[in-house]
């Protein structure tokens, strides 16, 4: 099987069930963003360091990126072919989320992204899935999504921001926390 079939050169793709759509079409811009959110997560996964526990839990949730896709590769007019994202999904993060808050200090200010390299790239992570959820929400305004695609985004960026700090905390390198206009240090290094 060839990966090029020349199909997309005029500016469109297909989508499950044959239909054909602008490659910059709404539903596109989604599930491509969370292609996009997919790679990042792969690239999380192969830095060096990274907690075994979300290890487990981000190979999981790539598998669950790429159903949410699926889900919005197919149109409204077509049946989906595999189980959705759903609310056993949702509850799941939010358990991943309590469980390593449990391990962190309360939040008393915002923080910066960075710190370690995997938390580094758990940000990043948030950040793409952050556009994706806003792309979603874009395409629900003019198809019918499952309110569930918008639930298990926000939950998923707020796995990330958790996961970082937890990140962090495994490594034993502390939130860099964000110092408000006026409040900037002066050192002499």
């Amino acid at each position: 099987m060839k990966i090029y079939t020349k199909a997309g050169d005029s500016g469109e793709t297909g989508l499950f069930g044959g239909e054909r759509t602008p490659k910059d079409s709404l539903r596109i811009e989604a599930y491509g963003t969370l292609d996009e959110l997919n790679a990042v997560v792969g690239g999380v996964l192969a830095s060096t360091g990274l907690h075994p526990r979300l290890s487990a839990t981000l190979k999981h949730i790539q598998s669950e990126l790429f159903q949410l896709g699926a889900e919005l590769a197919t149109p409204a007019n077509k049946k989906l072919t595999s189980t959705p994202i759903g609310g056993d999904d949702i509850a799941a993060l939010e358990k991943e989320i309590d469980q390593m808050e449990f391990s962190l200090e309360p939040l008393k200010s915002f923080i910066l992204p960075g710190g370690s390299a995997p938390s580094a790239a758990l940000h990043l992570a948030r950040t793409v899935c952050r556009r994706a959820e806003r792309k979603s929400v874009t395409l629900g305004r003019s198809e019918t999504l499952r309110p569930e695609i918008f639930q298990y985004l926000n939950r998923l960026s707020d796995y990330l921001f958790v996961a970082a700090r937890f990140q962090n905390h495994h490594q034993g390198v502390a939130d860099q926390l964000w110092l408000a206009a006026g409040r900037r240090r002066v050192t002499d290094d």
